[in-house]
């Protein structure tokens, strides 16, 4: 399913899709495309596109071919989630000690709809970060370990 997403390969393609993507959320989802995990949440993303397109732009980021990224957002878990909104790199308090990026893969697909929902209602109201409107129990829980992928 992920080759129906658009897919970011560089640092000048992620640089540009923050800067030119206004009014809505930026999704970018940082993992690898025959990750299984990685496959799953395309689904969920394929599956919203369409749908979410007023409110959001979804792209693929391989971690691979953008290490300045995924040096920057921490990235030791894929697939991990980073939202924008106007350039902004937005934060969500999933109850976790990280509020960067969403790590794994949503459970359904209305847990994905409901969170950009709630960054672009924020977001419009000027807010950098927004409470996760998702029930805790459907959020992956990983231990902060610092490793490679």
């Amino acid at each position: 399913m992920s080759f129906l997403l658009p897919k970011l390969t560089s640092k000048k393609e992620v640089d540009q899709a923050i800067k030119s993507t206004a009014e809505k959320v930026l999704v970018l989802r940082f993992g690898r495309d025959e990750d299984p995990v990685c496959l799953q949440l395309d689904d969920i993303l394929s599956k919203t596109y369409s749908g979410l397109s007023k409110m959001a732009a979804i792209y693929l980021v391989d971690v691979d071919r953008t290490p300045v990224y995924t040096h920057y957002f921490d990235i030791s878990y894929i697939p991990s989630t980073v939202f924008f909104f106007n350039g902004q790199h937005m934060k969500v308090d999933y109850g976790s000690p990280d509020h960067t990026k969403f790590v794994g893969s949503f459970k359904t697909k209305q847990d994905f709809i409901d969170l950009i929902e709630v960054i672009y209602r924020g977001a419009m109201r000027g807010k950098l970060i927004v409470q996760s409107p998702i029930d805790p129990k459907n959020i992956p829980k990983y231990d902060l370990l610092y490793q490679d992928i």
